[in-house]
């Protein structure tokens, strides 16, 4: 005999499982999808009307219930997170205007303005900070030409070591005799100093031990080794420069009136003449077949990943834009993966607007993804004509803030200052998330490999040229191939795991073999032992990594 009661808690349970709304958590969550606690957002705590109590039932029925339903549901169910139902029909109920970006009720992110913060968003208001000469691009290593601008042109000289406690160290001197001074630079794991010193402070020119502990006292090495190596040069200004890249990449979404949910934004085919409008401002539409200049992981030659995309030059920089709409669209994939594993690979996303609804500054899952541009085109007096656009930003909160200033009010509605500004502010965006703990971490771990890899091949190399045969050259093509290309940290950072591997080989080091898929895995995880919490291990990571095309591939 069925247990009637039994059955009517399962058919309620399938009830409510199937009304409730889920999202994509295949990229991996940062907080929960619940707006900010502030006063527009009070009315979305309150239970929906529509919404019935769930009756009681034993901790041992629930158990069941969640077993059954997580047989029957498929893995990228299982990947998934709800999403209160409550939150969009309320949302869209409220009376007044909405603000561009709504914080999550667990925080982790900031936004510029405030939320709290109403602003008088008439284009006709008089505005501050609208001057596109002030518009100043930041350098993400200010100091990583320095080699290149004093050193290369001059007769200068090179040394390498192994600090006990520093590690590798690289060090650079090169005598300025027609201005009486030495140029000293000492490159460890965490960064590199540079000097210049008096020659009038020495009576005699000092050894490269005491120049690298007057950069650093934390040096406790008694000596270095020479560099003799020929190429030694074109090495290290490779290293130096392996943070300097004059491309960007990154993501468009477009988000219809009504549209809360990943999913509703990645699903969007059609795009208004207002979009398009919107997308000439920021670049050219250009064909992918055959394109030859930087073209961010996009397929050029097979179609792959679409056949057009909006791409420009800035200042210098070229600059390749991932629009959802014109990446492919997967019939029967409300996750919309193919398009996900370009724009969840970017760091900095642009997001425009039509209409009032919001965006959740946590909507979009993705370890890499820390910050978000938010334009929405808003409506001007009739006899001013043309289009206006208000903008706001949102990152995490470990992201520094960053230029340009917003205007105040944040309105524009010259199109050649809304280009001038949003590219800037998007590439200054992309240089400050770099700062952001998760990313310094990992640069940290590349910039440890290269500088290992450089400080190993110098050594190697020079000993080679001095008649000693016992050591074999490392490979140089990790290093060499860091300034090729794009340059940025998330490419070279699988190049530094690769050249690490190459260079174990080479030196005749016994590697681990693993016999089977089990073992390989327990081998990537002890590999990530030392990972900070949040940042994507080898293993999880592969996945993503692997749509970062190497420089060498783009060229």
């Amino acid at each position: 005999m069925i247990n009637t009661q039994t059955g009517s808690m399962e058919g309620h349970k399938r009830s409510d499982w199937s009304s409730i709304r889920k999202r994509s958590f295949t990229f991996g969550a940062y907080g929960g999808a619940e707006p900010a606690g502030n006063n527009i957002l009070n009315i979305l705590e309150s239970p929906s009307r529509d919404s019935q109590p769930v009756p009681p039932s034993s901790s041992r029925d629930t158990e069941l219930f969640e077993i059954i339903e997580k047989l029957q549901g498929s893995r990228i169910d299982e990947q998934r997170c709800e999403f209160p139902p409550p939150l969009k029909s309320q949302l869209l109920t409220i009376a007044g205007e909405l603000p561009l970006i709504l914080l999550s009720k667990s925080g982790g992110y900031w936004t510029d303005p405030p939320v709290e913060r109403l602003v008088d968003v008439s284009p006709t208001s008089s505005h501050h900070g609208l001057d596109p000469g002030c518009y100043d691009i930041m350098e993400r290593d200010g100091e990583a030409r320095n080699y290149q601008d004093f050193f290369r042109s001059r007769y200068h000289h090179s040394f390498t070591t192994v600090d006990p406690a520093l590690g590798p160290l690289v060090l650079s001197v090169c005598l300025e005799e027609e201005e009486n001074k030495l140029r000293v630079i000492l490159r460890m794991k965490e960064c590199s100093l540079h000097g210049v010193f008096s020659l009038s402070l020495f009576p005699n020119i000092p050894s490269a031990v005491e120049l690298a502990k007057m950069l650093c006292d934390r040096v406790t090495v008694s000596k270095f080794d020479v560099v003799g190596y020929l190429k030694a040069p074109e090495l290290i200004t490779t290293f130096d420069e392996h943070r300097v890249s004059p491309n960007f990449k990154f993501g468009v979404l477009y988000q219809k009136d009504g549209q809360l949910t990943e999913e509703e934004i990645l699903s969007n085919n059609q795009e208004s003449e207002e979009f398009k409008e919107f997308l000439s401002v920021l670049g050219e539409t250009i064909q992918l077949q055959g394109f030859t200049r930087f073209r961010g992981g996009l397929d050029v030659s097979h179609g792959q990943t679409g056949t057009e995309a909006i791409f420009t030059s800035f200042h210098g920089r070229e600059v390749m834009f991932h629009v959802a709409t014109k990446l492919p669209f997967t019939e029967g994939d409300p996750q919309q993966l193919q398009r996900k594993r370009h724009i969840g690979n970017d760091i900095v996303a642009l997001v425009y607007q039509e209409g009032g609804t919001p965006f959740l500054s946590d909507v979009i899952k993705s370890h890499f993804l820390h910050c978000f541009l938010v334009v929405r085109r808003i409506q001007r007096a009739e006899e001013a004509g043309g289009a206006a656009y208000q903008v706001s930003v949102t990152a995490r909160e470990d992201v520094p803030p960053f230029g340009p200033v917003l205007p105040d009010p944040p309105i524009f509605t010259d199109r050649f200052q809304l280009r001038e500004f949003l590219l800037t502010k998007l590439i200054n965006a992309e240089i400050s998330c770099y700062k952001a703990e998760q990313f310094s971490r990992l640069e940290l771990r590349t910039r440890s490999s290269l500088l290992e890899s450089l400080q190993s091949e110098l050594f190697s190399r020079s000993q080679v040229m001095m008649g000693d045969p016992s050591l074999a050259p490392l490979p140089s093509e990790g290093v060499r191939g860091a300034s090729e290309g794009s340059g940025g940290f998330i490419e070279n950072f699988k190049r530094a795991i690769r050249v690490r591997s190459h260079s174990f080989e080479t030196l005749g080091v016994q590697r681990k073999i693993v016999g089977n898929a089990s073992q390989r895995l327990k081998t990537e995880k002890e590999c990530d032992s030392d990972k900070p919490p949040g940042l994507p291990s080898l293993s999880d990571s592969s996945a993503e990594l692997k749509d970062q095309t190497s420089p060498q591939e783009e060229t």
